[in-house]
């Protein structure tokens, strides 16, 4: 992997009116053409995103976007789909020109501290129309953090990424932890990775890229192996490992083939945990028994990759439901992007491991099931009760283990 992922940049939106320089403020901070600019208002229509390095913050994602005061049909749904960037959004700008805060911005500003976003206000143009020391400390008197910037020539563009580092979340400073916490210097981790037709050519997925780095940093070291050599190689190593991680896929034959004192998990329950709410998450996959006919379910993917003739949430995931609920349950998808609002017409969420978004942007979106009253669980932790060995799965999270025990209905509780 020669680039960040995505998924683990800091998302920087965006946001203003129409016509405020949002385009020329984001191609002034990053250096680069990235959005087209034009004095014509409404000439950004979808959210343009352009990845840098931004010392010291590291990998950051801007994400520009429509002005949230577009008009008609179609301005509705550019400001719509503005509003959806929020959902990903760990920091904000809120771009406006000197003078220029009224109702509009005063209304964005609380849907942002709303939704716990932290942000600048930004003055722009300030080349045409200089900050007025008495509109600064209007601002300032709200509580608000304020910067004039020309995206022109560039003055307070330094001020202004001193304010970004100054005003990012703590925890994006701290070290996240994928696997490491979980194997101790000098420790070893068995890593079983399926080499077979979903794998993609030439290289490994990010999740096992992710926990082989995350190994190396803690000074640990680790063994990789497909599924049908993990027994001879448990047997085979001097000394006994900390852990065995194996794809969602071979749980049931990792889970047999690994004696029952070595702690056992999968790469996507680590993610779960990684990106998301792991004890939320596992109390979801406890929805699973409930299933019957007529019941929906909602297949959540974040990527769009090519789908393949036995795709995991296309084909396997809804084969496995019915399996294990006796037919008749609708599995529906919803990849990218789209993540339906009517939420409430599903039993239960089950979402992909969310490698390639934002840990704000995939709680956001267990945070819409909750609000729909409705539980979500991840590929990981609902494989592995289809599978029978969930328990097993989480026992390295004690957390979680408990939180799917509580959540399971006592009068159809299955083992496993």
């Amino acid at each position: 992997m020669r680039e960040t992922p995505k998924g683990l940049r800091l998302h920087i939106g965006i946001f203003g009116r129409r016509n405020v320089g949002k385009s020329s403020l984001m191609n002034a901070l990053t250096g680069q053409q990235a959005a087209i600019v034009s004095s014509q208002p409404g000439t950004t229509t979808d959210p343009v995103e352009k990845a840098m390095e931004l010392s010291p913050l590291g990998p950051v994602l801007f994400v520009d976007t429509a002005g949230l005061d577009d008009e008609g049909p179609v301005g509705e749904l550019r400001a719509g789909r503005s509003l959806d960037v929020l959902a990903r959004t760990d920091l904000a700008l809120l771009v406006t020109g000197d003078g220029q805060f009224g109702q509009f911005e005063q209304t964005l500003a609380d849907l942002l501290a709303e939704k716990n976003i932290p942000f600048v206000v930004v003055v722009n143009k300030t080349d045409l129309a200089p900050l007025s020391p008495a509109f600064e400390a209007s601002l300032r008197e709200k509580g608000l953090a304020v910067q004039g910037v020309s995206a022109s020539d560039g003055s307070g563009l330094g001020g202004l990424k001193s304010l970004l580092i100054e005003k990012s979340p703590e925890q994006w400073f701290e070290e996240p932890r994928l696997l490491g916490d979980l194997v101790p210097p000098g420790g070893l981790a068995v890593l079983v990775v399926p080499i077979d037709l979903g794998a993609p050519k030439g290289r490994l997925i990010l999740p096992q890229v992710q926990a082989i780095r995350d190994i190396l940093d803690s000074d640990a070291s680790c063994l990789v192996v497909k599924e049908r050599e993990l027994a001879d190689a448990l047997e085979n190593l001097p000394r006994r490992p900390d852990i065995v991680v194996c794809d969602s896929q071979v749980v049931l034959k990792a889970s047999a083939d690994t004696p029952r004192e070595i702690p056992l998990t999968t790469f996507s329950i680590l993610m779960a945990r990684f990106k998301g709410d792991l004890p939320a998450l596992a109390a979801g996959a406890a929805a699973i028994d409930t299933l019957a006919p007529g019941d929906r379910v909602l297949i959540a993917e974040a990527c769009t990759h090519h789908p393949l003739a036995d795709d995991i949430g296309r084909v396997k995931i809804p084969r496995w439901i019915n399996q294990y609920a006796g037919g008749g349950v609708e599995a529906v998808l919803a990849s990218g992007k789209d993540y339906p609002e009517d939420l409430e017409s599903f039993k239960v969420v089950i979402h992909c491991g969310g490698c390639v978004i934002t840990r704000r942007h995939m709680l956001s979106r267990m945070h819409a099931a909750k609000a729909a009253g409705v539980p979500v669980t991840n590929y990981g932790v609902a494989i592995s009760r289809l599978q029978g060995v969930l328990e097993r799965a989480l026992e390295p999270f004690p957390a979680a283990l408990e939180a799917f025990r509580s959540a399971q209905p006592k009068e159809v509780r299955k083992p496993g």
